[in-house]
């Protein structure tokens, strides 16, 4: 019987590793999705960070608000 046991207690902890890595697996790839959208967030926002600054310029100098078409 204890040959048994010892063979149903491996499987068991086989299986358990089994679940373990994929969980595992999951939880990085989940990991690796939030990481890159919190990338492309912060891509987008210093992209509008430097839009604005633009227009902050114009506004305040008057600078780059028309175009001179008759140079």
């Amino acid at each position: 019987m204890d040959l048994v046991n010892a063979a149903v207690g491996l499987q068991q902890a086989r299986l358990a590793s089994q679940v373990n890595v994929a969980v595992a697996k999951k939880v990085m790839d989940t990991q690796r999705m939030e990481g890159a959208a919190a990338i492309q967030l912060v891509q987008s926002a210093s992209k509008g960070v430097g839009q604005a600054g633009d227009q902050l310029v114009a506004a305040a100098t008057g600078l780059g608000g028309a175009l001179d078409t008759y140079a």
